[in-house]
C-alpha cells in the first residue's frame, strides 16, 4: 500500500466492535482496504480482519481465562493496523453514534464537552449509546492524540417538517425531547448521494427508501432530504423487524404492565429481543431461515413483514404528496428477491411493477419497463459515509483554525 492517510471507522455494540479502514487524500478517492470485527467482548473475544476482496488477513482469539477489556482490544487493533497499513498514516477515527438528540445535526469532532453531551443522551438510546460512548472513551485512553469524530444516525432526519417530528403529546414533553428522531440516517444519507448517480432524473424526486435488515425502517426523501421516517423516539417503531415489533398500540404495554405484571425491564426485553420475526414465527429472526421454512408460522412472519413495508411505503408517499421512486437497501432489501417481489405486488395499485428476471438478478433497476414507479436496489455503505464525514470534519476543523 502506498503512503496515504488512513481513517478508522468504528461501529461499537454491546459485545462486538465492527471496524473498517479507508485510505485516501480526499472524499472522492476514499478506498476501503480493511474490514473486520471483534466479537465476544466481555466473554471470549475473537478478532478477524479481511481485505477489500474479503480474503482473511488475520484471526485471533484471546485466552478464555484472560478476557481482554475494550481498551486492551482497541490497543491490539491499533497495533495490528500499524503493522498492516505499511506506512499509511492513521489520521482519525470516525464512530457511528446512534443518537445525536436535537443538538447534533451534523458530524462533530469529539471533545470532552461533546462526549459529555453524548453521555447525556444515553436515556434516549440506552441499548446503543452507552456502547458508542464506551468505544470513544476506550480509544481516547489508548490513543489520546488521535482525533475522533461522531457521526449520528439521527442527524439526517433533522430536515423533517415539525409535523413529522412531533407526537400529539403535551407540549412540555415535546420540549423535553419526547419527539420523533428517526434512525438509519447514515444509510439514508448514502442512498441520497448515490441515487442521483444511478438515476439523475430523480435528483429532485419524491422517493421512499426501504432500509430492510434485522433492524428495518423506511424514509421519505424529497430532493435527497428526509421528510418523514418510520422509526420515531426509539428504534422500535415502524415496520416489524428481526426481533422488534414495529408499530404497536401503547395500550398493549399498559395491559402487559397491569395484567401480566411486566416492569420496564421485562417490556424492554420483550420489545427488543423477543418480538418481530422471531416472536411471530417462533423459529428465527433471519429472513433467509423463514423463507426456507415450510412452517405456516414462518410464512405468516414473512407476510406480516411485507405487509408492514408496503403499508408504510404508501403512508410515506401520502406524507410527501406523491411517489416517484422506491429504493431497496440493507441486508434483506439488497439480497431478498422474494421480499422485494411481495412488497412490490402489494404496491401494484400505486403503479409498481417489477421485472421478475431483473429482480432475481439483483439488477440496479428492477422495475418493469411499463412500471409507473421505478424501483431500484442500491447497496448502502454506512462505513464509507462515516469515513467521508470524518475526513470532512477534520478539514473543517483545519479551516476554522486557519481562519
Amino acid at each position: 500500500m502506498s503512503a496515504r492517510n488512513a481513517y478508522l471507522v468504528i461501529n461499537a455494540g454491546s459485545s462486538s466492535l465492527k471496524f473498517s479502514v479507508f485510505q485516501g487524500q480526499g472524499r472522492g478517492d476514499l478506498e476501503a482496504v480493511i474490514n473486520g470485527q471483534i466479537q465476544g467482548i466481555g466473554t471470549e473475544p475473537k478478532f478477524d480482519a479481511k481485505d477489500a476482496a474479503k480474503r482473511t488477513l488475520a484471526e485471533y482469539a484471546w485466552p478464555k481465562d484472560k478476557p481482554a477489556d475494550r481498551p486492551e482490544l482497541l490497543r491490539f487493533l491499533l497495533d495490528w493496523l500499524e503493522m498492516r497499513l505499511e506506512g499509511a498514516t492513521l489520521v482519525a477515527a470516525g464512530h457511528r453514534v446512534v443518537h445525536g438528540g436535537t443538538r447534533f445535526a451534523a458530524p462533530v469532532r469529539i471533545t470532552p464537552a461533546v462526549l459529555a453531551e453524548l453521555e447525556g443522551l444515553i436515556p434516549l438510546a440506552p441499548l446503543h449509546q452507552p456502547h458508542n460512548v464506551a468505544a470513544i472513551r476506550a480509544l481516547a485512553e489508548v490513543y489520546p492524540e488521535l482525533p475522533q469524530v461522531a457521526c449520528f444516525d439521527t442527524a439526517f432526519h433533522q430536515t423533517q417538517p415539525w409535523q413529522a417530528q412531533t407526537f400529539a403529546l403535551p407540549r412540555e414533553l415535546t420540549q423535553e425531547g419526547v419527539r420523533r428522531y428517526g434512525f438509519h440516517g447514515l444509510s439514508y444519507e448514502y442512498i441520497a448521494q448515490r441515487l442521483p448517480q444511478v438515476a439523475p432524473e430523480l435528483a429532485d424526486a419524491r422517493v421512499v427508501v426501504c432500509h430492510l435488515g434485522s433492524g428495518a425502517s423506511l424514509c421519505a426523501m424529497r430532493a435527497g432530504k428526509s421528510q418523514d421516517t418510520t422509526m420515531g423516539f426509539t428504534a422500535l417503531d415502524g415496520v416489524p423487524m428481526g426481533t422488534r415489533p414495529g408499530n404497536i398500540d401503547p395500550g398493549v404495554l399498559i395491559y402487559l404492565m397491569r395484567e401480566k405484571g411486566m416492569d420496564a425491564d421485562a417490556l424492554e426485553s420483550l420489545l427488543y429481543k423477543r418480538s418481530g420475526l422471531l416472536g411471530v414465527s417462533g423459529i428465527s429472526n433471519d429472513m433467509r431461515d423463514l423463507l426456507d421454512s415450510e412452517a405456516p408460522a414462518a410464512a405468516e412472519a414473512v407476510e406480516l413483514f411485507c405487509h408492514g413495508v408496503a403499508k408504510q411505503t404508501a403512508a410515506l408517499a401520502a406524507s410527501m404528496g406523491g411517489l416517484d421512486a422506491v429504493v431497496f437497501t440493507a441486508g434483506v432489501g439488497e439480497h431478498s428477491a422474494p421480499v422485494r417481489a411481495r412488497v412490490a405486488e402489494k404496491l401494484g395499485w400505486l403503479g409498481v411493477t417489477l421485472d421478475a428476471a431483473a429482480n432475481r438478478a439483483k439488477a440496479t433497476r428492477i422495475s418493469a419497463a411499463d412500471s409507473r414507479i421505478p424501483v431500484f436496489v442500491i447497496p448502502t455503505d454506512e462505513e464509507r459515509m462515516i469515513a467521508s464525514h470524518t475526513l470532512a470534519a477534520l478539514d473543517g476543523a483545519a479551516l476554522s483554525k486557519a481562519a
